[in-house]
């Protein structure tokens, strides 16, 4: 295939893509007006509040270069250990809720800003005062679980979760930006496809890279052309209905 042919397959394309802005731009007003509604009325909002706790290697106000290295090593054992099933079952029993080890897991995000002892402790759920009881329950638990348990040093609480009044998800503007987004890509692909899969013969240029003729003449349609052949017969008609009527005056004269 050579680059001529190239160029006029994308140039049919775009002409076919052209023809159906209408289509398309319909597509994408429907599609976001969808699933923005569809965000709005039908997902329940989530609410996230986060507490702090700060990861000590020893109880003194000294702290030395290995004592940072390992307050760091040992972050990273907290993180495992903060979403552990003895810490989290005792959150759920301190918190009196009928939900599982699992459900309750994936409403918790632990993070660690790079180069800090910090673990930050995000809760989610629908309602934003038991989002922050989840967050500082979970803080607490594993502090005093690494603490009485594991018999090292307790993470310090530095920051307890608030009650945000502000919803985490969804986010309605951005879900109908993609509702807009796939019925755009989707009318465009549906016309991308029927003209690859149109073979029938169009253009003067479709007759010679398909059939390998010269085409030497073509016959162009008139603008117009239908209205005034549908002139043409109304014409006619209303002609002959004179003639008729003429043959009928004449032969009641001659009776």
């Amino acid at each position: 295939m050579n680059d001529d042919e190239v160029e006029i397959d994308l140039l049919q394309l775009f002409r076919a893509l052209k023809k159906r802005i209408l289509w398309i731009v319909g597509a994408g007003v429907i599609m976001g007006g969808a699933f923005g509604l569809f965000s709005k009325f039908a997902i329940t909002p989530q609410y996230t509040s986060t507490s702090m706790v700060y990861i000590l290697s020893k109880e003194t106000t000294l702290t030395s270069l290995a004592d940072l290295q390992i307050g760091s090593q040992l972050t990273q054992d907290y993180k495992i250990i903060v979403t552990s099933r003895p810490v989290i079952s005792e959150v759920i029993d301190k918190l009196k809720l009928d939900i599982s080890y699992e459900n309750m897991v994936s409403k918790i995000t632990i993070n660690n800003p790079n180069d800090t002892r910090i673990l930050s402790i995000t809760a989610q759920d629908p309602d934003p005062v038991m989002a922050k009881d989840i967050a500082d329950s979970v803080a607490k638990t594993s502090s005093e679980y690494i603490g009485d348990i594991m018999e090292m040093v307790p993470p310090k609480v530095i920051e307890e979760g608030t009650v945000s009044d502000k919803k985490a998800s969804p986010s309605n503007g951005k879900n109908a930006m993609i509702g807009a987004m796939l019925g755009i890509v989707l009318v465009c692909g549906l016309t991308v496809v029927e003209e690859l899969l149109n073979d029938t013969i169009q253009t003067e240029e479709d007759v010679e890279k398909y059939m390998g003729l010269t085409v030497l003449a073509s016959v162009p349609l008139r603008e117009g052309e239908a209205e005034e052949n549908k002139n043409e017969q109304t014409l006619r008609r209303s002609h002959m209905h004179n003639k008729d009527d003429k043959k009928k005056g004449k032969q009641g004269d001659r009776k």
